[in-house]
Order: C-alpha cells, then sequence, then structure tokens
C-alpha cells in the first residue's frame, strides 16, 4: 500500500504548481549568473565546512549532487519525497484498517487531500531557500535560486556574502548525512516505530484535527496554545508515538543547530557581514504578515524555529565545554545523540557522553 492511497500526490503537484508564484523578476543573463555564483558557492562552502567541523564524507561513498532550482524544481522534488515518507504510515494505517473505503471513496478522498498538500507545498515553495535531500530521491543538495534572490533583496545584504553563507548551511547537512550514513538509517527506524504505535481511527483524528484547528485560532487572537504552536505535530497524543517524535525532534534540533553553528562560526573573515546577515534573517524568520503567521502555526513552523534555537544553544554549549573534537562525539552512533532535555542543557550531555563534569572553557 502507497500513500497514493490517502493523497492524490500528482494532483498536489499541479496544485502547488498552480499557486507558486514565480518569483523575483529577472534577465535570462541575470539567472544564469545566480545559477552559475550558486554552484561556485556551494563548492567553495565545502572546504569551509569541513575546516570548521573536522568532519569529511566516508572514503567511497556516493558523490553529492547540487541541484539548482526553480520553485516547481523543489515542488516535484518534495513532492517526490513527501510521498517516500509516508508511504510506511499509510500501508500500515490501510493494512489495520477494519474496513476499507471503495475505489470511488479512495479517489475522492485522495483527490481532497491532494489539493490541500498541494496548498501547503505551494506556500513552502516561495519560503524554503535550500535543502539536503534525505528521503525521495536521496543524496541531493537543493537550493531555490528565486528564493535566495528574492530574500536577499528583501533583507537588501550582499547577494554574494548571502548565497555563501546560505550554502555554508546546506552543505553542513550534506556533509552530516554523508560523513555518517547511520543517520539516515536512524531516522528510518524511527519512523518504522512511529508507524508500529499508529493506531488511528477516523473518529480519532477528527477529534484532533478539531483541536489543532481550536489551537490555532486560539494562538490567533493573541495566546499561546500548545496546540496551535506545534502545529500538525500537536495531532499525535500516543506516548509511544511522543516518545518518538521526542528522539526525532532531538535529531532534527542537533542537525539544524549545528548547521546554524557552522554558519556563523566560519566568521567574517569568509563572509563580511555574517553579522549583519545574522540580525536581519533573525527578523526574516519572525514571519512577513498576519496571514504568514498563521500559515507557520498551522504548519508547526513556529516549532521549527524553536528547534533551531535549541540545537544551535545545544551545539555551542557543548563546543563552548569540550571543544570541536568533544562534540564530535555526538555523532558516535544513536546512543550519544542529545535528548530532548538536554538540547537546552548541554552540560547534562557531557556528563553523560564523556563522563565528567561539564566545565566552560
Amino acid at each position: 500500500m502507497s500513500s497514493s492511497a490517502l493523497v492524490d500526490w500528482q494532483l498536489a503537484g499541479r496544485t502547488a504548481r498552480r499557486l507558486t508564484g514565480p518569483g523575483p523578476e529577472t534577465t535570462r543573463e541575470e539567472a544564469a549568473a545566480v545559477v552559475a555564483e550558486l554552484h561556485r558557492a556551494s563548492a567553495t562552502a565545502v572546504a569551509h565546512v569541513e575546516g570548521l567541523t573536522g568532519l569529511r564524507p566516508v572514503e567511497g561513498g556516493p558523490v553529492p549532487e547540487v541541484a539548482v532550482v526553480d520553485r516547481p524544481g523543489w515542488i516535484d522534488a518534495n513532492t517526490a519525497g513527501m510521498a517516500a515518507l509516508l508511504d510506511p504510515l499509510a500501508g500500515a494505517l490501510l493494512e489495520r484498517s477494519e474496513s476499507r473505503p471503495g475505489p470511488l471513496a479512495t479517489a475522492i478522498g485522495s483527490r481532497a487531500t491532494g489539493v490541500q498538500a498541494g496548498g501547503l507545498l505551494a506556500f513552502l515553495s516561495s519560503r524554503v531557500l535550500g535543502q539536503y535531500e534525505v528521503f525521495g530521491t536521496g543524496g541531493r543538495l537543493l537550493l531555490v535560486a528565486p528564493n535566495i534572490v528574492d530574500a536577499e533583496r528583501r533583507m537588501g545584504v550582499d547577494p554574494s556574502d548571502f548565497r555563501l553563507w546560505v550554502c555554508l548551511h546546506e552543505v553542513t547537512h550534506q556533509l552530516q548525512f554523508t560523513a555518517f550514513p547511520w543517520l539516515q538509517d536512524h531516522l528510518e527506524a524511527q519512523i518504522g516505530e512511529f508507524v508500529q504505535a499508529t493506531d488511528l481511527s477516523p473518529d480519532a483524528l477528527r477529534d484532533r484535527v478539531a483541536d489543532l484547528v481550536r489551537g490555532i485560532g486560539d494562538a490567533v487572537r493573541g495566546g499561546d496554545d500548545d496546540a496551535g504552536s506545534q502545529g500538525l505535530m500537536a495531532l499525535v497524543r500516543d506516548p509511544a508515538q511522543r516518545a518518538v517524535l521526542d528522539r526525532v525532534t532531538a535529531v532534527m534540533s542537533l542537525v539544524e543547530g549545528h548547521a546554524e553553528f557552522v554558519m556563523d562560526g566560519v566568521g567574517p573573515d569568509v563572509v563580511p557581514s555574517v553579522r549583519t546577515l545574522r540580525k536581519r534573517f533573525a527578523q526574516r524568520r519572525k514571519g512577513r504578515g498576519p496571514l504568514d503567521r498563521v500559515l507557520r502555526r498551522l504548519l508547526g513552523l513556529e516549532q521549527k524555529m524553536k528547534q533551531y534555537a535549541d540545537g544551535r544553544t545545544f551545539v555551542g554549549g557543548v563546543v563552548d565545554r569540550v571543544g570541536m573534537d568533544g562534540f564530535n562525539r555526538v555523532w558516535s552512533g544513536p546512543e550519544t545523540l542529545p535528548l530532548v532535555e538536554e538540547l537546552t542543557d548541554p552540560a547534562r550531555w557531557v556528563e553523560r557522553v564523556h563522563g565528567r563534569p561539564a566545565v566552560p572553557a
């Protein structure tokens, strides 16, 4: 069973392509220059990231592909990635369901969710600057050229500095997964555990969606509802699933925080305007307007921003105490990954993994 029985991914892709904007206006020559510079910046970033982190890809591993794409290209890649990610969960739900919907009901339901998924993809396609694909096609580093140009124009920053800065972040993710292939296996295993703990009925799902909508409404009216801040993650209440999500959250906070640490850690010798970039980019992440903020809550992007912050706190705190080599113990295996509660208390991780009190250098 594939997730296409629940989501019409082809319709989702077509819907997203229709809804997404074309991006900022550029001439053909300007667009070609941006693509060329992003390829150069991604290649330049590799040496800087390896030099700062001390990490190297495994010998004999696949050489990652760098793809500079437009918004429709990003949509195509993520439609395939989301389908691959959700296939195990969809298969488990359909296999366990006591009553199977007929072909007509399946078609109608999958088309409805396909349109919804397309709307979400369209929203994200105008905001994502880049990503390293872990699922789906796998092993590609995507840089979304129109979004990078749009962001640098809106923030009024140096284009070359900003493009290299973005590449430093994404190349860090590339290095994390090419230096430690077990990391992808670990995430896939966690998804498997999540599937095994899943036992949803249609009524329960409807109730949880209603709770989420109420939470978002409270948040929009000025409250600080936990469901509204966690977005779709708030639908998961099974203790076993929450435990899996805690582990996944800790891993994603680590990889995001590590990338944030690196993109700032290279310093002004590499990116002269790095401090200005950080200040203005932090403002950009707060959202552009009321609708943008509502959608960020709906999608759980507010929680994503918290991951960046907690992960950055963890990485910086550990490096302060045991240096970069000591921090790199985190990549030894699943047992040395941080726990959720250690993200905001890096000294606890140092004591657990290094077996001694953590004293800042």
